[in-house]
């Protein structure tokens, strides 16, 4: 219906006309309470936030020789956080002359990121920065 002949019958009824799909071809109006409209739009978007989830990335410190016991408490973290659904980042830090086997350091992180890897995908492998060394765990996609 011609525009003109909308917005009259909007204004007889004592409500406004709303532009709902302006994409379509003839765009689609609607006649209604803006106000009530806004509101309802804004409670769905408030919903849809409350839904959302946050990944948040977790560290996990280790040295180039972190004993057995103690990485096996590293790896139970690991899963706790990956179990969570969020990002790990596995840190090995060198101090002192440690920095000489660094190769120890890498072979590590490759040992946590195979027994990870039924439960994480490895996002980012080792990657030095400075004194450490960085390796990045995410969950795994649900098929």
């Amino acid at each position: 219906m011609p525009l003109r002949e909308a917005l009259q019958r909007a204004q007889d009824v004592g409500l406004d006309l709303v532009e709902v799909a302006p994409q379509a071809k003839p765009p689609v109006c609607r006649i209604m309470d803006y106000g009530k409209y806004k509101y309802e739009q804004s409670k769905k978007a408030q919903e849809a936030r409350k839904k959302q989830s946050y990944i948040q990335v977790k560290e996990v410190k280790m040295r180039p020789r972190t004993d057995v016991h103690d990485l096996e408490v590293k790896k139970k973290q690991i899963r706790k956080f990956i179990s969570e659904g969020n990002k790990v980042k596995v840190t090995v830090r060198f101090r002192g002359r440690e920095i000489v086997h660094s190769d120890m350091g890498v072979e590590l992180l490759k040992r946590v990121a195979e027994e990870m890897a039924e439960i994480a995908v490895v996002e980012q492998m080792s990657k030095f920065e400075g004194r450490t060394v960085n390796m990045v765990l995410a969950p795994k996609k649900e098929k």
